[in-house]
């Protein structure tokens, strides 16, 4: 593991932290191989909730790839081969981590800081922050995955904006299109973060991780969704320890205590 990449625990909520702030947290082959052995222990560990992706020093969330890297990391075609499967195995388990994932964006979120930040289920920014996919300026192809996360977030009109400028787009400008849930004071990121953490930890986590799982299954093609493993879902909430317990909390006025089962 790379000190890279920090990962923490705090009660129920992980935290995974890009932590190259020199360089706005650019990330290289090393960084995100760190975060699949993260992303795969939190996804096992039962006694998390929730997970918040966040960048270190304040001023960026990820800025794309660490271009000072290429020449070791990128410089034949095999290399390039091996670090886009690396990349595409992470954004593939963050969108399909089974519980919910906060990005915390502090500052710039470039390339593959947005493409990242996409596969999150909620994306809160500070004022501050500055989002831009600079592909057209680079000349790089950019490829279904990402566009269909992007497009599914903000529309195809505000997505075909983005590449075709390439230019930066700042926080109100993320808000209006769809691109973050809300916008915060810079100083209030971290904070606002961990409070929605929180809330939804508190919340029954069968009844959060089953509405994930459905809400990926309706962006799907209709013959693509499995409708039998929606309704199991259900099924398993209604059958559960935390349905006795939350409809007991409601009855007594009480703050219910989830354990999950």
């Amino acid at each position: 593991m790379t000190d890279k990449i920090i990962t923490e625990q705090t009660g129920d909520i992980a935290r995974i932290i890009f932590n190259q702030p020199e360089k706005r947290n650019a990330v290289s082959l090393e960084m995100w191989e760190a975060v699949e052995a993260a992303m795969t222990k939190f996804a096992a560990d039962d006694s998390v909730r929730i997970l918040i992706l966040s960048g270190a020093g304040g001023k960026a969330f990820v800025s794309g790839a660490d271009i000072s890297k290429f020449e070791t990391e990128r410089a034949s075609k095999e290399a390039v081969a091996h670090y886009n499967a690396t990349t595409k195995r992470v954004y593939d388990m963050v969108e399909a981590f089974p519980k919910p994932t906060i990005a915390q964006i502090d500052g710039f979120c470039v390339g593959g800081g947005v493409a990242l930040s996409l596969c999150c289920d909620l994306r809160i920014c500070g004022e501050n922050s500055a989002f831009a996919i600079p592909a057209a300026k680079l000349g790089l192809g950019y490829g279904f995955p990402g566009i269909n996360r992007l497009v599914a977030v903000v529309g195809p009109s505000f997505a075909k904006e983005i590449f075709f400028t390439a230019r930066r787009f700042d926080a109100e400008e993320a808000r209006i299109m769809g691109l973050v849930n809300r916008v915060v004071p810079a100083d209030k990121v971290a904070e606002t973060a961990d409070e929605t953490a929180k809330m939804i930890a508190a919340n029954a986590p069968m009844t959060v991780n089953s509405v994930k799982f459905i809400v990926g299954q309706t962006v799907l093609p209709e013959s693509e969704r499995d409708l039998a493993a929606c309704d199991a879902k259900v099924k398993e909430c209604f059958d559960s320890q935390d349905y006795i317990e939350g409809r007991k909390a409601f009855m007594e006025k009480r703050k219910p205590n989830f354990v999950g089962a």
